[in-house]
């Protein structure tokens, strides 16, 4: 069995209009940029991305929103200092935005992957993210409830992987990831290297394979050499 294939154009087949997809990453550490291109040079449009945040420069998820690919987004952090795509889409209204505190957005994700059905959390309480949820006061604290995010696709990033799609991260580039391969009908993964089997310390691996169903392996990334990582990419 391996969930190996060739190349992004392959593991990005099969994403259709309309569809929800995760995508991992803490700005851009972490972030699946060439499953990202892939996807932009595949042509699905009219998408629902749910991401911590909306995209750095103009680079992936900055690159598929400005072809006007991205109809609606879920996020945490939709502007920061270069967050100027997503930014100038919004003030003219061609992108919508639901706005998730992080806390809840990684919960509603887990939530998905969990099989649990909703959960009350008091983030938002008191604000306009509660408006029109359901509430509820249970020992004197007040909370809203929040339903899970499912997505058809989520599109992640890790260091390393066998062929039966087990995973290992690399420091803070693991961030989302592991929730969003649990809550997706099919979970992509990009990774710098695909290992023998057996070449992963059991103890190391965060994602068990069950939750993957694709990997390709991504060379030449800028701050891997001979093995080594260079700089300060995460």
């Amino acid at each position: 069995m391996s969930k190996v294939v060739p190349a992004v154009t392959d593991a990005v087949a099969g994403i259709a209009d309309g569809d929800t997809i995760l995508v991992g990453g803490f700005g851009r550490a972490g972030q699946p940029v060439e499953l990202i291109d892939a996807l932009l040079a595949q042509g699905a449009r009219d998408l629902t991305i749910v991401s911590n945040n909306a995209g750095n420069g103009d680079l992936g998820l900055a690159a598929l929103l400005a072809e006007g690919r991205v109809r609606k987004m879920v996020c945490s952090f939709p502007r920061q200092s270069d967050s100027h795509v997503f930014d100038r889409l919004y003030r003219a209204g061609e992108v919508e935005l639901e706005l998730v505190p992080q806390g809840n957005l990684a919960e509603r994700i887990r939530a998905a992957g969990a099989g649990i059905g909703a959960f009350f959390t008091p983030t938002g309480v008191g604000t306009v993210l509660a408006e029109g949820k359901e509430s509820r006061t249970i020992d004197g604290v007040d909370y809203v409830l929040e339903y899970p995010i499912r997505a058809q696709f989520a599109l992640i990033s890790a260091y390393r992987a066998d062929r039966w799609g087990n995973l290992v991260y690399r420091k803070t580039a693991r961030n989302f990831g592991p929730v969003m391969a649990t809550a997706a009908a099919t979970t992509i993964v990009q990774v710098d290297e695909i290992v023998e089997l057996g070449g992963l310390d059991p103890e190391a691996v965060v994602t068990p394979g069950i939750y993957v169903d694709r990997v390709v392996q991504v060379p030449g990334r800028p701050w891997l050499r001979d093995g080594q990582f260079h700089g300060s990419a995460a």
